[in-house]
């Protein structure tokens, strides 16, 4: 159990000469970093998860909600830390101070450390400003209300607009998938706006052409190479080009890290890392998911970089392990109001065109976070099982 919580308690080393193990942050790259290590560590680490809600929300299924494809799931924190043998302490990162290994809390309450991890996540700014900002389960309802709207011949036209800057691009395409096809008895007119060269350029040449396929089989206009600025009067204003005539606009947050004092961060406020997580200039500080400066913001990729971490950790805690290093392989679901569509890169360089898109599961378990200890330990002990929009492969 965690010690007392009373803002002069100093939480040590356990008695057990175990390596102790703070994980910030309640998110997936949280959650796979303290279920890895357990798999990989055993005893040689206690691991406690500092995080500031009482739930682990499993957000990439907030696109099909409007949709009745699927729901928003969420666990109880505390229950999933203890089922992989680690704690829950409520409370947020506020500092870190390297040289004497040692965080405080939002609370104030100091906590000693062997090995720190950031998985803290990025926060979701407003990029267009005017647009409904969908970023995630908060604003299902706005979009229920959007939809409705449309379907009653309110809204007529649809504008729905990828930021620059850091943002994860897939839900959008979601969105606009799934809206053509809820409103193809309309004459609704749609329109997608991307600054990418392709639509989801960063899966690949292959995959972006089944997407595209996609878009254009559903009536869905696509504007490449387009910088979307604002919403206003009616229309969408783009860089470069004529404005986008819409009733109302859709658009992606842009995402920024959170700072804390005594962590080197950039203008962003993310976190630079080496290929084993480790961050610039920290010792025994780690990080991993959106917090860092990798630029592809994704719940799979975020596992990755927890593996690496873990192994990384893992090893140091005296685990008989040769810690690999991050290797990015993107995998993305796209939902669509039939069957999913499943794409995969390898995205590190390098290694020649390696872009997929099928209709069979290119990865397992086949959710919408391809996550290696996490997706199983949902799977069997949390109880996400698989549906349409979360299914099992064929055997």
């Amino acid at each position: 159990m965690p010690g007392p919580r009373g803002a002069s308690t100093l939480v040590s080393m356990t008695q057990t000469g175990s390596s102790r193990v703070v994980v910030a942050g309640g998110g997936v790259a949280a959650l796979e970093t303290a279920v890895a290590l357990r798999r990989l560590a055993g005893e040689l680490v206690d691991v406690e998860i500092l995080a500031p809600s009482r739930e682990f929300v499993y957000r990439p299924l907030a696109v099909a909600e409007p949709f009745a494809r699927g729901e928003v799931q969420r666990f109880d924190l505390e229950r999933l830390a203890a089922g992989c043998g680690a704690r829950h302490r409520l409370g947020s990162l506020r500092s870190v101070d390297a040289e004497k290994r040692e965080i405080r809390t939002n609370r104030d309450v100091p906590i000693r450390y062997d090995a720190l991890v950031l998985a803290l996540g990025a926060a979701p700014r407003v990029a267009v400003p005017g647009a409904l900002t969908f970023r995630g389960p908060e604003d299902v309802h706005a979009y229920e209300t959007l939809l409705a709207e449309a379907e009653s011949g309110r809204v007529s036209a649809l504008a729905f607009a990828v930021p620059g800057g850091v943002t994860w691009a897939l839900p959008l395409y979601e969105l606009a998938l799934m809206t053509a096809a809820r409103l193809q008895e309309t004459s609704s007119a749609l329109t997608l706006v991307t600054p990418e060269e392709t639509p989801l350029a960063v899966f690949g040449n292959e995959a972006s052409a089944k997407v595209a396929e996609l878009l254009a089989r559903k009536g869905v206009a696509v504007r490449l190479r387009t910088y979307p600025d604002a919403f206003e009067q009616n229309a969408l204003t783009v860089v470069p080009g004529a404005p986008v005539p819409a009733d109302r606009a859709v658009a992606l947050p842009r995402l920024a890290g959170e700072f804390v004092s005594g962590v080197p961060q950039d203008g962003d406020g993310f976190v630079r890392v080496d290929e084993h997580g480790r961050v610039i200039g920290l010792d025994g500080v780690y990080a991993a998911g959106d917090i860092t400066s990798f630029g592809v913001k994704q719940g799979g990729l975020a596992a990755q970089q927890a593996d690496a971490v873990a192994e990384a950790i893992a090893a140091e805690a005296g685990a008989e392990i040769d810690p690999t290093p991050f290797r990015p392989v993107l995998r993305g679901l796209v939902l669509t109001d039939g069957g999913p569509t499943y794409l995969r890169a390898e995205i590190g360089g390098g290694r020649g065109g390696t872009s997929e898109a099928a209709e069979e599961p290119l990865w397992w378990p086949a959710g919408k976070i391809a996550a290696r200890y996490l997706g199983p330990y949902l799977a069997e002990h949390a109880g996400l099982g698989y549906s349409a929009s979360n299914p099992a492969p064929r055997a």
